[in-house]
């Protein structure tokens, strides 16, 4: 798939609107181009982790580092909406005391890989989010979540990067546009999260 181009620098006197329906086209765009057979494989990997009590781990830098969090938020409660009915989910970037450990000590590279070999297990699912798809620290982790034996996907714009390859599953959009590439993030988070909404009656026996 050919990647969209970014738009070209914005004129002084181009009315806001325009810029914003300039936006609202591209992100448009680059969810038009989706393989959305990749994410109902993710959500009903995620469906069967929430039956099973499997792990979802969640890592990304920056603006995706923030996506990791409001997501793991969204999945340990947003799903069933039932005290203790959600999936175990884990934002990876969370803990300050623990990403500034190992940063310091072992170097900003390890940050999740180190983790992810102590918390997860085989079988578990790791969700990395990644503009570029090239972060070390990224990339370092979906070759740990290989060696332990989880399923990695990889939600990734611009040309998807390394990760496009070492992830099991990518979720491409081919956008060169770094706030497009975060929008998406969140928005097929959103997706699985309103997909494990209409199957929480399987889990926790409430109707939708």
């Amino acid at each position: 798939m050919g990647s969209l181009e970014a738009t070209a620098p914005i004129a002084d006197d181009v009315p806001p609107i325009e810029m914003f329906a300039a936006y609202s086209k591209r992100l448009s765009q680059a969810l038009d181009g989706c393989d959305w057979s990749i994410v109902a494989e993710l959500a009903e990997d995620m469906l069967d982790a929430w039956k099973t009590g499997k792990q979802v781990f969640f890592c990304g830098n920056g603006g995706s580092a923030g996506n990791a969090v409001h997501l793991a938020n969204d999945f340990i409660y947003g799903i069933g909406k039932t005290p203790g009915s959600g999936i175990r989910s884990q934002a990876l970037p969370a803990n300050a005391a623990v990403l500034t450990c190992l940063a310091n000590d072992e170097g900003y590279d390890q940050i999740y890989s180190i983790q992810l070999g102590v918390l997860a297990r085989a079988g578990d699912i790791l969700i990395a989010l990644s503009g570029s798809g090239n972060s070390p620290n990224i990339l370092k982790a979906l070759e740990e979540g290989k060696r332990i034996g989880m399923k990695s996907y990889a939600v990734l714009g611009y040309s998807g990067g390394k990760a496009k390859a070492l992830a099991d599953r990518p979720i491409h959009l081919a956008i060169n546009d770094m706030q497009i590439s975060e929008d998406a993030q969140v928005i097929i988070g959103h997706m699985v999260m309103q997909y494990l909404w209409s199957k929480r009656h399987e889990v926790v026996g409430i109707s939708t």
